[in-house]
């Protein structure tokens, strides 16, 4: 996931799009047509979407900031005010009150 829509100075709610059950379609109707020499790695790849699609919507968003902060670099504290002013140069359209939220759960998530 790239980006979180939703966000902006005015609106602090943050709408998480999975399409995990889009992808496992997918896989199980490739898995019906596989040859055995495909198999293997069409199981290994089902697994695997099973596994994201089982994250909760906290986890997939402390996941999120965990990305945008290693895409600006910062390798410090999640729990810091430098961590927020990081996630908002990552997404400067995020709003200080969302980017808090989105601190905070993160922390509380135990990531990183």
């Amino acid at each position: 996931m790239t980006g979180i829509t939703g966000l902006n100075k005015k609106h602090n709610f943050v709408l998480t799009i999975r399409d995990t059950d889009v992808v496992a379609a997918a896989l199980r109707q490739a898995l019906a047509e596989a040859t055995p020499e495909e198999r293997a790695g069409l199981e290994r790849a089902a697994a695997l979407v099973e596994s994201s699609a089982a994250a909760d919507e906290s986890g997939l968003r402390a996941r999120w900031v965990h990305a945008r902060l290693a895409a600006v670099g910062f390798q410090g504290d999640i729990t810091s005010v430098a961590a927020v002013r990081a996630l908002r140069k990552a997404e400067p359209k995020l709003s200080l009150l969302a980017a808090v939220q989105l601190q905070r759960e993160a922390a509380a998530q135990g990531q990183r």
